[in-house]
């Protein structure tokens, strides 16, 4: 095992030209066949190709700023790269088998050589070229002379290096974590957070509050300046024996974050993993079962509501929703001074969390996967695929109706007039039924997999792109359209027709299942080979 360092004798220099070769034929492989990998790599090459020549210019333009004003700004860029490095490959988890030590613990390499080949194939690929050439920019934007470019080349090759090195040991001391379900969770709330903080300027700005750019951007790069990435920056831009030190000090720090990598790398490959283990206890029966009929409506039921308990995958869509219908509150409020006020501010938030509730019903039968082959065993008549999409939307209206009528609360509340809650949120509960029944008929027509990953933000299994991104953005259109009879009256003054928002809605679904019975039914064939692709 790597970890007793019993390893084959094979150079660093030989084992990083193998890893090197490895990935290569890695990405290769994965263009063979299908058309639509093909296609999705290409727009990715080009996407990749604009972004590192964009980055690059933005970066070399500093230099038409004030000197000291440059150097903040590439500061604060330098962090800000450090910190997506950082936590970008915990969102890979799961997807990149290069990231999960347990992946390659049977190989037989030492420690080191595995941490190696490792950082090889971390600096392989499109985006970390992409990441080194828009941070060589720098050098364009503050070297002076040929000693600070020579400066500004080892700081540029510090801060990738930094960047790899502390990526690795995060995902590395962390993969014992994020194979449980309780670590995955962890991570998606993070990421939710990190996507609420990054929406702060918006919201301040949305508030009316006067900002001075200059002075934000002084105080933030005098902070990030002490940082490992903040102090390369710096040492472009300074130059002299004060670089010389800090670029001495970045070197320090990534050779101890790479000593304490190969530490939780050791330790990661010796470390038995717990995430398959056994539950203690068997737990009763459920809620749902006792308070539903038994049969196979009450299952359908109780299994959704296991999913959202215990498959991540069930849980981040939720957890999205929730964290959007926040900071939509929050950014069209301005305070009581944005840019909408009343009916419009208690409505819009409550449509908006209602549609992008309805939106994981979507894809109904894509988190069943293969399982989903008992269904089509049991299935005797298009009722029976009615019925059982029926729990699936009760099993979502539980979770979603509060939620939804929180969201209105809040935007009621900052409109200045709590009693628009109950109209709009009869409003918000029958846009959500409109929702469920276009996500019926969108789960028969255009289902994919979900795929069974470590990774709970994969959204689809490769070359199903497409399909997806037309289920969900296909499904936010109709149900935007179908929604509108029952949205604008309200919001023009006929507050009373916001009693027939529930009926309409429950109509709609009613009618989505139906539709949805009679077309799933004779496609199961193919929505069971859909939602079982390999991922």
């Amino acid at each position: 095992m790597a970890g007793l360092q019993q390893g084959v004798r094979l150079g660093l220099g030989a084992t990083v030209a193998l890893f090197f070769r490895l990935k290569i034929r890695l990405i290769a492989g994965n263009l063979r066949g299908e058309v639509s990998r093909q296609i999705g790599f290409v727009f990715s090459l080009v996407a990749a190709v604009a972004v590192a020549a964009g980055g690059f210019l933005a970066m070399s333009l500093v230099r038409l700023a004030a000197p000291d004003m440059a150097v903040n700004l590439v500061i604060i860029a330098f962090a800000v790269f450090w910190v997506t490095w950082t936590i970008g490959p915990l969102l890979m988890f799961g997807v990149d088998d290069t990231l999960d030590p347990s992946r390659l613990a049977l190989l037989p390499l030492t420690t080191r050589q595995l941490a190696a080949g490792m950082f090889t194939t971390s600096v392989t690929g499109i985006w970390p070229l992409v990441t080194l050439v828009i941070t060589s920019g720098a050098i364009a934007g503050l070297a002076a002379g040929v000693a600070g470019i020579a400066i500004g080349v080892i700081a540029v090759l510090l801060q990738f290096a930094l960047c790899i090195v502390t990526s690795r040991l995060v995902t590395t001391a962390l993969s014992g974590a994020l194979r449980s379900r309780r670590g995955r969770d962890l991570v998606a709330v993070g990421v939710l957070l990190v996507v609420l903080l990054s929406q702060a300027p918006n919201l301040i700005a949305n508030r009316g509050s006067s900002l001075d750019v200059e002075r934000v951007v002084v105080g933030m790069a005098g902070i990030l300046r002490w940082t490992p990435a903040g102090t390369a920056a710096h040492s472009i831009g300074a130059g002299g024996l004060q670089a010389v030190i800090g670029l001495a000090a970045v070197a320090l720090v990534v050779l101890g974050f790479g000593a304490l990598w190969i530490a939780a790398l050791k330790r990661a490959l010796v470390t038995a993993d717990t995430s398959t283990q056994s539950p203690a206890g068997v737990r009763s029966r459920s809620l749902a079962s006792r308070l539903l009929p038994d049969g196979a409506f009450a299952a359908v039921v109780a299994k959704e509501f296991k999913y959202v308990r215990r498959d991540p995958r069930g849980r981040v869509g939720l957890m999205a929703a929730v964290a959007v219908s926040a900071v939509m509150v929050f950014s069209i409020s301005g305070g009581g001074r944005g840019e909408m006020s009343g009916a419009w501010l208690a409505s819009f938030p409550a449509c908006i969390s209602a549609l992008m509730l309805s939106l994981q019903s979507s894809n109904a039968f894509g988190i069943d996967g293969r399982s989903l082959w008992m269904n089509a065993v049991v299935f005797g008549t298009p009722r029976d695929v009615r019925n059982d999409l029926a729990g699936r939307h009760l099993a979502l209206a539980v979770i979603a109706v509060p939620i939804v009528t929180a969201v209105t609360l809040a935007g009621s509340f900052i409109a200045g007039d709590p009693l628009l809650a109950v109209p709009f949120a009869l409003v918000g509960w029958g846009v959500l039924g409109v929702g469920l029944g276009v996500g019926a008929v969108a789960s028969v027509l255009l289902p994919y997999t979900s795929p069974e990953r470590i990774n709970a933000f994969s959204g689809a299994a490769p070359g199903q792109g497409g399909v997806a991104f037309l289920g969900s953005f296909g499904s936010l259109i109709a149900g935007t359209l179908l929604s509108l009879p029952i949205v604008l009256p309200p919001l023009l003054g006929v507050m009373w027709w916001s009693a027939l928002a529930v009926p309409y809605g429950m109509g709609v679904a009613w009618a989505g299942r139906r539709i949805g019975g009679a077309v799933g039914f004779g496609r199961y064939p193919e929505i069971l080979a859909a939602v079982s692709r390999p991922s």
